[in-house]
């Protein structure tokens, strides 16, 4: 008897691990979204990379921030690691706050999102918003965003629309974060006056030289803040490997800076900026990787690292 018991405890055991794996396999494409940031390309590379090692694989789609809250929320999207808060909490509170999109971690804190100006133009004396109108004039009345839709477009649109900072007859000049630091460098090498969206992390903070972020926009940008990992409704119940392996992810400043700079300066994809970083910063690995098992339910880490 105790033996058939033994025989049916191990049976049971079997077709729950089969049971498990199966449903990993069903998580094996992890869709995650790319709102065409150079930050989050680095930060999905990271989690490409880790993913690849594991066996599963990383499909990035390139989408404006509402579509991709979209898309997590109707389940087209597994992933969005790019929620910053506050600069997001319109987002927040029609997506996370209503439990149509989850909210699974924080992935980096210390950040910072709002206008900015190249030295010249702060040493001349804009140094706060209520500054930007005394120099209309030679900002043309322009301040220059990123992708229509980014939530931090919507705040200027929203300090344009309510006249803050006398700022009601200025334009708003929306554009892909490429082509927005493109013309910022522009007006820079002419010695122009621009006034722009800038942010920490990212290799702006050096190319642009003495650039400095105003203040006095707390009201619709907050002051630092902190990027959250989103993932659609239910997918920790679902595929609770990757969610585990998600949760562990957290980066930091001198790290995501790093790999943009490599990509920058070196010209390399992303995927490679992570592979020599991760290279020579191993150790972060244990982090990363604890608890969590290869889609064949081996350990990762040891997977992982033999991808390097």
């Amino acid at each position: 008897m105790k033996t058939v018991s033994r025989t049916l405890v191990i049976g049971v055991m079997a077709l729950s691990s089969l049971a498990a794996q199966a449903a990993e396999q069903s998580c094996s494409t992890v869709k995650m979204a790319d709102p065409g940031w150079s930050d989050i390309a680095a930060t999905n590379a990271i989690a490409g990379f880790l993913l690849d090692g594991m066996g599963y694989k990383a499909k990035v789609d390139t989408l404006a921030v509402p579509i991709a809250y979209g898309g997590l929320k109707d389940g087209q999207m597994d992933v969005f690691l790019g929620n910053w808060m506050p600069a997001q909490q319109g987002f927040y509170d029609k997506f996370i706050a209503t439990g149509d999109v989850t909210q699974l971690s924080k992935n980096l804190e210390g950040t910072e999102f709002t206008l900015a100006v190249p030295d010249y133009v702060y040493e001349a004396g804009v140094k706060d918003f209520s500054d930007l109108n005394k120099f209309a004039d030679k900002f043309k009345k322009k301040v220059y965003g990123i992708g229509s839709g980014a939530p931090a477009n919507l705040s200027i649109q929203e300090i344009i629309k309510k006249n803050e900072f006398d700022l009601g007859d200025w334009k708003l000049i929306e554009s892909s974060e490429q082509a927005m630091l493109a013309e910022v460098q522009r007006n820079v090498k002419r010695k122009e006056f621009v006034v722009f969206l800038g942010w920490t992390p990212h290799p702006m903070n050096v190319q642009i030289k003495g650039m400095h972020y105003l203040t006095g926009g707390e009201k619709y940008f907050g002051a630092t803040g902190s990027v959250f990992t989103l993932t659609r409704k239910g997918y920790a119940e679902a595929c609770p490997n990757v969610a585990k392996l998600l949760t562990n992810l957290t980066f930091t400043q001198d790290m995501e800076n790093g790999i943009m700079a490599d990509v920058a300066n070196n010209k390399v994809t992303n995927a490679a900026a992570v592979k020599t970083w991760i290279k020579a910063n191993p150790a972060v690995l244990e982090k990363w990787l604890d608890g969590v098992k290869t889609i064949d339910d081996k350990e990762a880490l040891a997977a992982v690292k033999a991808k390097l």
